[in-house]
């Protein structure tokens, strides 16, 4: 596992995909953070990142797929699949080494971030008012999502020969099981008093509980629950092309 691990982190930083992802990761988070009027922390008169845990998901939702199109549609595309299977690796062992190197390059891009709470403390008054619980909670639950979203982008990378598609269909879960939960649940009137259920099944309901400042076991066995779902859903991808 971890030599499928270390190939696919030279791959992403021996070419411009690592670079770019971090990069463009960065810029938008610090445009909206620190320059556009109607999100910037200078404007708002309040030392929060609020703001910064409310966008970040959502650009995530299109980078991480980005990344991990590639991870099995170019083996499948290019048949090299079926040299890697033949390695003294088991298919999880693949999968997994290729989902550690995604989340990999996912963390390090948010570490940067880290700056941006290191100002925002030292610009409160009085330093060091802010909720630091709460941040930490936030970021807590932000690498938690991301590593759901690196499964779900493999997973996606797994069913098909095609990065586009891979792509496209990764974007699409990743915005559906994060946002359309919350929505099913604003009409309480189709599903009656189990709209609180309904919207516990998606990711945002765990992630904003995580911003309290707490977090909480049930949030993180469900995190990784869903995680291994997209790991056993592409190991089975996978293994359905024998059949």
């Amino acid at each position: 596992m971890f030599a499928i691990f270390k190939k696919e982190i030279q791959q992403f930083f021996s070419s411009l995909v690592g670079y770019v992802a971090i990069i463009v990761f960065l810029t938008l988070l610090g445009l909206f953070i620190w320059i556009f009027p109607d999100s910037n922390i200078l404007d708002s008169g309040y030392a929060s990142l609020d703001y910064f845990f409310d966008v970040a998901p959502f650009i995530l939702c299109v980078l991480i797929p980005a990344v991990t199109m590639r991870s099995f549609a170019e083996e499948i595309n290019t048949g090299t699949i079926e040299l890697l299977s033949t390695r003294p690796v088991t298919e999880l062992q693949i999968i997994l080494g290729k989902y550690f190197a995604a989340l990999l390059l996912v963390l390090i891009a948010i570490l940067p971030t880290f700056i941006y709470f290191y100002t925002i403390y030292h610009l409160a008054s009085p330093v060091g008012n802010v909720d630091v619980g709460g941040v930490l909670g936030s970021y807590f639950g932000l690498i938690f999502l991301g590593a759901v979203f690196v499964s779900i982008g493999i997973f996606c990378s797994a069913i098909t020969s095609n990065q586009i598609v891979a792509f496209i269909v990764g974007v699409f879960l990743c915005f559906f099981l994060y946002m359309s939960f919350g929505y099913i649940a604003q009409f309480g009137v189709f599903v009656g008093k189990n709209d609180y259920l309904i919207e516990s099944l998606g990711l945002s309901s765990h992630y904003d509980a995580m911003g309290k400042g707490v977090v909480d076991s049930r949030d993180v066995v469900y995190f990784l629950s869903v995680i291994s779902l997209f790991v056993l859903m592409t190991r089975t991808a996978l293994s359905s092309r024998r059949w």
